[in-house]
């Protein structure tokens, strides 16, 4: 299972450490604004075993995220299937960051090196992200990333209760079409397999 490393971050398998950090951002209601309800610290734990055996079995997922200078657990960001009840099926992007590390490009490096990974070494066709229609900042994100949005893929989440989290948007890239910085590269978050 490849670890990632970009320019500032380690895209990495979780540890008992990341544990306590991740049951305070999902006990944050900024963090999960766009999420539900607020996790305990059970259902965060459990989250974390459900990642894991996610990479058990596929060998890709939702990486921990820690700052390379200083080792700080920051959040996740990697690769997931879409659940079986979505209109739609493939792989996901996300990432979710704690409140300390939101307006640093953190995000956007991250989705970039889960992006690279996913198109060239999963050899992925097309990568999907999901949001709220109400989630501006990830939307950004998934921009910057170089994905797009159709309108006509736009849902009701069946997993969210009637409410503003329930519209939600699907941001799509397929392989040939990642971002590209103003030298015409592809921006593949410069991300090395640890």
């Amino acid at each position: 299972m490849a670890e990632l490393h970009t320019e500032r971050l380690v895209l990495r398998r979780w540890r008992e450490s990341d544990l306590e950090p991740w049951a305070a951002m999902n006990a944050d209601p900024e963090v999960r604004e766009h999420l539900g309800d607020l996790l305990t610290r059970e259902q965060s734990d459990a989250s974390v075993r459900r990642f894991e055996a996610g990479f058990d079995r596929r060998g890709y997922g939702w990486w921990a995220v820690e700052v390379r200078a200083t080792c700080e657990f920051i959040g996740f960001a990697g690769l997931d299937d879409t659940d079986d009840d979505m209109p739609f099926k493939g792989v996901e992007i996300g990432w979710r960051l704690a409140r300390s590390a939101w307006g640093q490009g953190y995000a956007t490096e991250a989705a970039l090196a889960a992006l690279a990974f996913g198109f060239d070494t999963l050899e992925l066709p097309e990568i999907l992200a999901v949001t709220t229609a109400t989630n501006t900042r990830s939307q950004a994100v998934m921009r910057r990333i170089g994905m797009t949005r159709n309108p006509t893929d736009d849902f009701d989440d069946p997993n969210a209760p009637e409410g503003p989290l329930r519209p939600s948007v699907v941001y799509r890239v397929g392989r040939g079409g990642r971002a590209r910085g103003r030298d015409g590269r592809v921006m593949d978050g410069g991300f090395e397999r640890g």
